[in-house]
């Protein structure tokens, strides 16, 4: 099972370059079918949803065309995780809080308010994302939307956990020296 998964992680992680690479060769609906099964696995965690949205990716295949239910691949990964996102902000422990309890189990009031804001701030990344995918998959050739979501996006992910990496340090150098008067 390891083996796969260090097989099927970069083959999910490098989707849209692959398709672009192999749509001419292959056609949409083998990569529509590999696509929606990746999807499924992709989301473990998600398992349901993930399925659904697998599902839907097909339906759209079947109902409008293949090449579009392949292109949602990244639409259907971040209405999944705008889902998985929002839905804990409600039923609660938000997803970065969780997150948090791993290295610090007893996260004081502030880093509980701070894990709430930062998750919604993923909520509306995901949003836009989405988005920009959906856009993509619609109005854009093949290449671009292979650059937009095999590569930009990506930039835009390492952005984000890089800018609250560092937001994170800011705050609690602020804090440390506030306790310290």
């Amino acid at each position: 099972m390891r083996g796969f998964k260090l097989l099927v992680v970069p083959l999910a992680l490098a989707w849209p370059l692959l398709v672009w690479g192999l749509h001419d060769l292959l056609g949409s609906w083998p990569l529509l079918a590999v696509g929606a099964g990746l999807l499924a696995w992709r989301l473990p965690e998600a398992r349901r949803l993930a399925a659904i949205a697998a599902a839907g990716l097909l339906l759209t295949g079947l109902l409008v065309n293949a090449e579009l239910g392949m292109r949602a691949y990244p639409v259907a990964i971040n209405a999944v995780m705008l889902t998985v996102f929002a839905a804990s902000l409600w039923q609660g422990p938000p997803v970065i809080e969780r997150l948090a309890r791993l290295r610090q189990p007893d996260l004081p009031e502030a880093g509980v308010r701070y894990t709430r804001r930062v998750t919604q701030v993923w909520c509306a990344f995901f949003f836009a994302n989405g988005s920009i995918a959906a856009w993509t998959a619609c109005c854009t050739s093949l290449a671009t939307w292979s650059l937009y979501n095999g590569v930009i996006s990506y930039g835009l992910i390492a952005l984000m956990f890089s800018g609250e990496w560092l937001c994170r340090r800011r705050l609690r150098r602020i804090s440390s020296s506030c306790t310290s008067l």
